[in-house]
């Protein structure tokens, strides 16, 4: 089948090419809408904190807030008292502007900074309007608070819900489009080395390109029934460049020996695809399963990344299968085939003799370094971020960060209880909590007040920030001791707790599907048990020294000067996972490169221990080139300026540099090594099923004895 497809694309090469063409100028189109689109994520509706705000913004007296933050201004001054006054005035008579609460009045309390040279200014809007009438209103709030008029020296900065979200949509196209600027001139310079020709380098480049478009196309139809979070874009982008570059260096690599070895460009690329196109099927298979974990979860995000991430990966495995062979058959006769052939005997040989001869050792020290530098994961705290993760210059990220320092309470957001019961049952249920919780971990009390029907709500301020021990121990507590009457608990806390909760609850479902889906896909291409096990377990035991990494910068705030970054004391909630369904994905890629070259020389008669150095050889150029390519083009995103985009690209670019040099350079020959034949068994039941429904490499068409053409 595979030889038939790069028959065809070789025989209509220019309909392939238009027809990408095409794809690419719709890409373009389409990326506008999609950035436009962008809002932040939904949360499952099976979460408490959900339903509760759910309930709680049906009946809500203000909607959207706007916060003007004056600073460098001696509060106490009447001059700056009456200039603040006056603009309350102002802004209560801005249409659908319901509440303006300013630092002066009794219902302002928090709202003074601690050394007296700050205050805020909170508007709130009437609630549930239509986004024009909202935007309208936004602006002419934010128009009248910067028209404040301060003492020389001082600044009013504004922030709002709806402004974070435009920022962080801006930042994200800006991160992507600066990551792909980034990486792709590098990357073409590197395939210039690898291949010692552009034109052969031009190709896999080409075939990103489309994969890209073709993302944004498949993002724009997801996108008219699914809520594509802000960081869906640059996490889809970062996995179609990366994986569709890799697909087309396996193809132009084998093109290029088959050309080597004698063929003519027609019979080279039919080589080519009927070898390397089942080995990129393969891989695409191996990376949408590890992607479809991810639709195991509630979070819609996850979902929606899952749903948009296979999509990717069906375009690169097009684009791999089509495009590339179509570019092959255009320009394949100018592509230099000089060094296409890898050397029997060179550095990979060797190194692997040199593992083979302290096998325990190196094993044994490998395993026992990549434990230790997973041991930070042992204390990761995980947060959701807003304003926080965008960078510091902006203003949104500004006004919250003074909150936070200089304003107790004021940043941080309240747990709410909704009850079932009228006030003063509710005030009872939570004043009899009062001992369960360590003393000092709430900072205001309120007063329970009712709502529709005989619902009653209490806003409970706890120390620290939002997401932070505290305020989770008070959600915890308060879900622990549920009074007769029915509640919910809500808030950003609740909402943390609620998802680090999926999480551990049906992450462990997620790795069992991730992990017997790889047993089985191993097992069929190697007719083995213990090559799939030692697989998976070698996978795990480096994602734990990626994950630890990641803690010890981001969260530990280590590299960030050169990382150029502020540490939110936390690691994103959704990095981990996505990290996890990724990195693990692209693992089995490269133990499906190195394992398939070593089995088919066992299969030859060759010794265990000689196909392992031969197998390294012969694979370990396309292994480290592969790697290469993806650390360039992860490496571009963890430059960006978004945090969680940056703990994202930072960890892939670990994982990967890891995985390729630790793992399958060192860790692999020494445990196949210590095994020996062993690697290779299987009970006989298993054995007989493998020879009758195995996944094997098909064989390359006969060499032509023509010359090269």
């Amino acid at each position: 089948m595979f030889e038939r497809i790069g028959r065809f694309c070789h025989r209509r090469r220019w309909a392939v090419l238009t027809g990408w063409l095409l794809l690419g100028v719709a890409g373009v189109l389409a990326s506008g809408p999609v950035f436009g689109n962008l809002q932040n994520g939904r949360l499952s509706r099976h979460f408490e904190s959900t339903q509760g705000s759910n309930l709680l913004a049906e009946q809500a007296r203000y909607g959207l807030r706007v916060v003007g933050l004056l600073d460098a201004a001696p509060m106490a001054d009447p001059a700056v008292r009456a200039a603040v006054l006056s603009a309350a005035a102002d802004l209560r008579e801005i249409p659908d502007v319901g509440r303006v609460v300013d630092p002066y009045t009794a219902t302002g309390a928090g709202l003074l900074a601690t050394d007296g040279r700050a205050g805020l200014l909170v508007v709130d809007l009437t609630p549930r309007l239509a986004r024009p009438e909202r935007d309208a209103a936004v602006a002419a709030t934010t128009a009248r608070l910067h028209a404040v008029e301060l003492p020389p020296g001082g600044t009013v900065r504004v922030s709002d819900a709806a402004q974070v979200s435009r920022q962080i949509n801006a930042q994200v196209q800006k991160d992507t489009e600066h990551a792909e600027l980034i990486s792709l001139p590098i990357t073409l310079l590197v395939l210039v080395l690898i291949f010692g020709g552009f034109l052969a380098a031009a190709l896999p480049l080409l075939g990103a390109l489309a994969a890209v478009a073709g993302a944004m196309v498949c993002l724009l139809g997801f996108g008219t029934f699914l809520t594509l979070d802000p960081n869906t874009v640059p996490v889809v982008t970062l996995l179609g460049l990366g994986i569709s570059i890799d697909y087309a260096l396996l193809i132009v690599s084998r093109f290029r020996e088959e050309r080597a070895g004698g063929r003519d460009v027609p019979a080279a690329i039919e080589a080519a695809s009927a070898t390397a196109g089942r080995t990129v099927t393969f891989s695409a298979l191996t990376v949408a399963v590890c992607l479809s974990g991810l639709f195991l979860f509630d979070d819609p995000t996850f979902r929606a990344i899952g749903a948009a991430g296979s999509a990717v990966v069906v375009v690169a495995w097009l684009a791999g299968l089509t495009l590339t062979p179509a570019l092959l058959a255009a320009f394949g006769r100018r592509i230099p085939v000089r060094r296409a052939l890898a050397p029997e005997h060179g550095f990979f040989s060797r190194l692997a003799a040199w593992v083979q001869r302290r096998p325990w050792p190196v094993a044994i020290g490998l395993v026992l370094l990549l434990l230790a530098a997973g041991t930070p994961l042992l204390s990761i705290r995980l947060q959701n971020g807003q304003a926080n993760v965008l960078p510091q210059s902006l203003e949104t990220a500004q006004v919250e960060r003074v909150i936070t320092d200089r304003f107790p309470g004021a940043g941080t957001d309240p747990i709410t209880v909704l009850a079932d019961a009228p006030p003063a049952q509710l005030d009872a249920y939570v004043a009899s909590l009062s001992t369960l919780v360590p003393p000092g971990s709430v900072v205001q009390l309120g007063r329970a007040t009712p709502i529709a029907g005989q619902r009653s709500r209490i806003d409970i301020t706890p120390a620290g920030t939002t997401q932070g021990d505290t305020a989770q121990q008070v959600v915890r507590t308060l879900r622990a001791h549920r009074p007769a009457f029915r509640i919910w608990v809500t808030g950003g806390a609740a909402v943390l707790v609620d998802f680090k909760a999926d999480v551990v609850r049906k992450l462990p479902y997620a790795f069992g599907l991730i992990a017997l889906a790889s047993l089985v896909l191993l097992f069929l291409m190697t007719g083995s048990l213990l090559v799939p096990i030692k697989a998976l377990v070698m996978n795990t035991v480096s994602l734990g020294a990626t994950f630890g990494a990641l803690v010890w910068v981001f969260q530990d705030g280590h590299l960030a000067g050169p990382l150029g970054f502020t540490s939110p004391d936390a690691v994103e909630t959704w990095v981990p996972v996505l990290v996890f369904a990724f990195a693990f994905g692209l693992s089995m890629d490269y133990e499906v490169f190195l394992i398939s070259r070593i089995k088919e020389l066992y299969d030859t008669g060759i010794g265990n221990d000689e196909a392992v150095r031969l197998g390294l050889q012969r694979s370990g150029r396309i292994i480290t080139s592969a790697a290469l390519l993806l650390v360039i083009v992860f490496a571009g995103f963890a430059a960006g300026r978004m945090v969680g985009i940056k703990e994202m690209g930072f960890a892939l670019t670990v994982a990967i540099i890891v995985d390729a040099t630790l793992v399958r350079c060192l860790l692999v020959p020494a445990t196949m090594t210590l095994l020996g034949d062993a690697n290779w068994w299987a009970p006989a039941p298993l054995r007989r099923l493998h020879t009758r429904i195995g996944l094997r490499e098909a064989p390359a068409p006969a060499r032509s004895t023509a010359p090269v053409r």
